[in-house]
């Protein structure tokens, strides 16, 4: 008899043990697939509001969110061990391609901090972890119907799982918070102004166009009115405003004057336009700010008059 009791106790206990498992596995697939399909559709708007008609990282930026959602929809549908390796491997370069443009660049593009960045990148880490734990959870196994293959012992050498995987992911995940907030913490916005308001003309493309004394391409905002910037907030951190006391340089023939921002500072103008620079130029002679869609409105270089 207790012999008996002893097994159905065991049983009890095994059974308890897999609905655990079980559960754990159900919790780590929702989440990594949640936080996929949270990553995605913050790419997706960013994309959706001006990041399209960026070269290369326009392209990127919809190929992130069309992976986010299938691998985000596979993993939430199959809980493949597979496919969640796959989401965190994916998780974790998205966030190394933030973490490039943020700190030099990429192709082009210089990207600033930014709360949806932020926000982006803390997903990404927590994506990261929970689709990694999935994959390395094996969760209880039962026992193959078909005969055995070399496939299939390879198949349950991995469902053992990996010694020391868990503490491997949770030194990954750590590690990635700290880049984040190294990286977020040492960028800082680009301030609204530069102090150099000498305008010269440089030759982009056959193009005469303003430039700065630095010799940097300048622009102008199609929202802007003669009188007023509507270029303000983030927007400023990526278009940083000419500011001070303008003097034309060699050539230059157009109106020069100033408008008032908000924050107090002179912007400079020309020819009623106010004047930015880019913060993706990073050498005389770029222009890769010029026929941007982004933050409201289209910039243009700003051609010299004449």
């Amino acid at each position: 008899m207790n012999k008996w009791s002893d097994q159905n106790v065991c049983r009890v206990m095994e059974n308890n043990v897999r609905l655990a498992l079980d559960r754990r596995r159900l919790i780590l697939r929702f989440t990594g697939a949640a936080l996929l399909f949270a990553t995605g559709a913050i790419h997706l708007d960013l994309y959706l509001t001006g990041y399209r008609s960026i070269p290369t990282i326009g392209g990127l930026f919809l190929l992130q969110v069309i992976v986010a959602f299938v691998l985000g929809t596979v993993v939430l549908v199959s809980g493949s061990r597979l496919c969640a390796a796959a989401g965190a491997g994916f998780a974790l370069s998205t966030l190394g391609g933030y973490l490039l443009s943020l700190r030099i660049g990429l192709f082009g593009f210089r990207e600033v901090r930014t709360t949806a960045g932020i926000v982006a990148g803390v997903i990404e880490v927590a994506a990261f972890a929970a689709l990694a734990a999935l994959a390395i959870d094996p969760g209880h196994q039962y026992p193959s119907p078909g005969p055995v293959t070399q496939g299939s012992r390879l198949q349950d050498r991995l469902e053992e799982g990996i010694p020391g995987a868990g503490w491997a992911v949770a030194a990954v995940s750590v590690v990635a918070v700290v880049l984040l907030g190294v990286s977020v913490a040492t960028t800082v916005p680009t301030s609204a102004g530069s102090s150099n308001a000498l305008l010269k003309i440089a030759t982009i493309d056959g193009i005469k166009v303003l430039t700065n004394d630095q010799r940097l391409t300048l622009y102008w905002f199609v929202p802007d009115t003669p009188h007023s910037s509507n270029c303000s907030g983030s927007c400023v951190a990526y278009w940083p405003p000419v500011t001070g006391s303008p003097s034309a340089g060699p050539g230059v023939t157009g109106r020069l004057g100033t408008i008032k921002r908000s924050d107090g500072s002179k912007q400079v103008t020309y020819d009623g336009h106010p004047l930015y620079t880019y913060i993706s130029d990073t050498a005389p002679g770029q222009a890769n700010g010029n026929g941007l869609d982004v933050n409201g409105g289209i910039w243009h270089e700003m051609r010299a008059s004449g």
